[in-house]
């Protein structure tokens, strides 16, 4: 969609106008260059949907529940690296949105939430549809606003985008109050941006980053984690250069995944739970551990006292300093935006002393790759992954719901650019995967976008496909269908002694059926040859396309560290 010019908008409307908050709200959207707002009406927006009829510049998404709304939001922030906009009404619109909200947070995400309120006058009395959205958000929001004057709505509004989408981006809620959004004023853009006791990030300290490169000199056997960071502040390119310069092998983290190149020779794969052989043994091995936007959660470092044992330094390049120092004793930390401290790096850096250390990580990845045990007569899903990575060269935007399916992507499918991996990290939500292919579609109108689902996580969203067909957004469906909740199965057979619990999901829908209701074309595989096939067919139709593959029940995601065992203590499957 093209982006609105101030001049194109004021053709149609003039400043000087007496206007509601509800035309104040979407005119201020418009100058902040929103593509498309994604939401649900209910009694207490209607007064700012009534403002969008007759309004050729506004676009709109009606998606078929709020969580569709502010997963699609969020598949189009992570995407296009824009703020998301989503709007719900009071109450149980609002309440809907906590999961979609929490997930931005883990992942800090910039979205601009926008929920109706009961009138003023009735705040406080547990009036009709009313819940106080602000308390139940404010341990997953970066800011929040509750507009009680209109005449404060463009300065809130510029607010909330500038602090979503600077130093550690996150989601920001607005709240308005149903007489609120019909109060009239003279609009009067606001430009001025002053918000007391919110910083800027601060230049980078060029003496911790010369105290980084020499640590570098010193260091025989160090590692990159690079995380999330490195692809929401653009920095791919710098990360490059400096492993090009360094010669330091990385390993990349779910979230990190496309911020530098899988096939890249230095590349070792994702580290942690699911992580590859190479990847964390280096990290074991490794003496020196330089932390680039990653915060080292949980699922990474595994069991704490015994992550990294040999290294005698860590470093940690981050943009938010609460997260230096909170899981693992950092002894050289760079505060500072990612690209603007490898930029400075890059004129500074040298290669590490390192040569027997490259070739020996470099050996274990050759001899330690990712594998599984292919068949003729069944159709494994990694063999699913490898298909469309080898038809899309990388160059797809794949999103993904949580379970077995998104580590067998993270796994198999070989990124090589950023921004082309959106998955739910932090939280791990199911339903999230299919919505935030819709937001990045739309987004990114021209590239071809695959969201990748497990059969569970995928009727928690099934609903959207209506707007698939609808608003005719050409997103290639794919269920991994195991009948069966897949990473809690896993979980069971291997730290519960097979005790399985509730995990069947027998009696799910005929899911190409449940795709032709919707209007969408349905395609099912459970061979190799079908599913080369079929996948060909759907690649080449204009549209959206469901694409069901039928895989094992008893298929594993390996290699895997449990819970409460350090990195090197990997379970290799049937390659033990």
């Amino acid at each position: 969609m093209e982006k609105v010019s101030n001049s194109t908008y004021h053709s149609h409307q003039q400043e000087q106008d007496l206007i509601t908050g509800s035309e104040v709200l979407l005119r201020s959207l418009l100058l902040e260059e929103v593509e498309c707002v994604f939401g649900y009406p209910g009694g207490n927006v209607l007064y700012i949907y009534d403002a969008m009829v007759g309004n050729p510049d506004f676009k709109h998404i009606l998606t078929r529940h709020e969580q569709g709304a502010i997963h699609a939001a969020d598949g189009y922030a992570r995407s296009t690296g824009k703020v998301g906009v989503c709007i719900a009404t009071s109450g149980p619109g609002a309440t809907n949105l906590v999961t979609g909200i929490a997930t931005a947070y883990f992942d800090s995400v910039p979205l601009v939430i926008i929920t109706g309120n009961v009138p003023t006058a009735v705040m406080g009395t547990d009036a009709f549809q009313e819940a106080d959205i602000m308390s139940i958000t404010m341990s997953i929001t970066k800011h929040s606003y509750l507009v009680r004057d209109v005449h404060d709505l463009p300065r809130i509004i510029l607010e909330a985008f500038h602090i979503a989408n600077t130093g550690r981006k996150g989601p920001v809620l607005i709240d308005i109050p149903k007489d609120v959004s019909n109060q009239k004023m003279i609009f009067d853009p606001s430009n001025n941006i002053n918000i007391r006791g919110y910083s800027e990030v601060p230049s980078p300290d060029h003496n911790e980053i010369d105290q980084l490169i020499q640590a570098i000199a010193e260091s025989q056997r160090p590692i990159i984690i690079a995380g999330g960071g490195v692809v929401y502040s653009n920095a791919s390119q710098e990360l490059l250069e400096f492993v090009n310069i360094t010669k330091i092998p990385v390993t990349t983290t779910l979230l990190g995944l496309g911020g530098f190149p899988s096939a890249h020779e230095m590349c070792l794969g994702m580290p942690g739970h699911h992580g590859t052989y190479a990847a964390n043994t280096a990290i074991q091995n490794a003496d020196l551990i330089i932390s680039i936007g990653s915060r080292f959660d949980d699922r990474v470092t595994m069991k704490l006292d015994g992550f990294a044992p040999l290294a005698q330094r860590i470093a940690h390049i981050d943009i938010d300093p609460a997260e230096i120092g909170k899981n693992i004793h950092t002894h050289l930390a760079c505060v500072g935006d990612i690209k603007a401290v490898l930029e400075y790096a890059n004129t500074k850096a040298m290669p590490a002393e390192s040569s027997s250390w490259i070739k020996k990580v470099q050996q274990n990845k050759i001899m330690y790759p990712l594998r599984y045990k292919d068949s003729d007569t069944e159709l494994k899903p990694q063999f699913v992954l490898e298909m469309i990575h080898e038809t899309t060269q990388g160059n797809a935007i794949i999103t993904t719901d949580v379970g077995q399916h998104q580590m067998w992507v993270a796994q198999f499918y070989k990124f090589q650019h950023p921004r082309s991996l959106i998955t739910s990290g932090g939280l791990g939500t199911m339903g999230f995967g299919f919505p935030s292919a819709i937001g990045a579609q739309i987004g990114n109108p021209d590239r071809l976008v695959v969201s990748i689902n497990g059969d569970g996580g995928m009727q928690m969203c099934a609903q959207e496909m209506a707007i698939c067909a609808i608003q005719h957004i050409p997103v290639k469906i794919v269920v991994i269908n195991n009948q069966v909740l897949g990473m809690v199965k896993q979980q069971q057979q291997i730290m519960y002694d097979e005790r399985f619990s509730h995990i069947d999901l027998a009696g799910s829908p005929n899911f190409v059926k449940l795709a032709e209701a919707y209007g969408i074309k349905g395609l099912s595989a459970s061979n190799k040859e079908d599913a080369l096939r079929i996948w060909q067919e759907a690649l080449e139709t204009l549209g959206p396309v469901l694409v069901e593959f039928v895989v094992p029940k008893g298929e594993n995601v390996y290699p895997m560290v449990l819970p409460g065992t350090t990195l090197d203590q990997m379970i290799m499957g049937e390659f033990e």
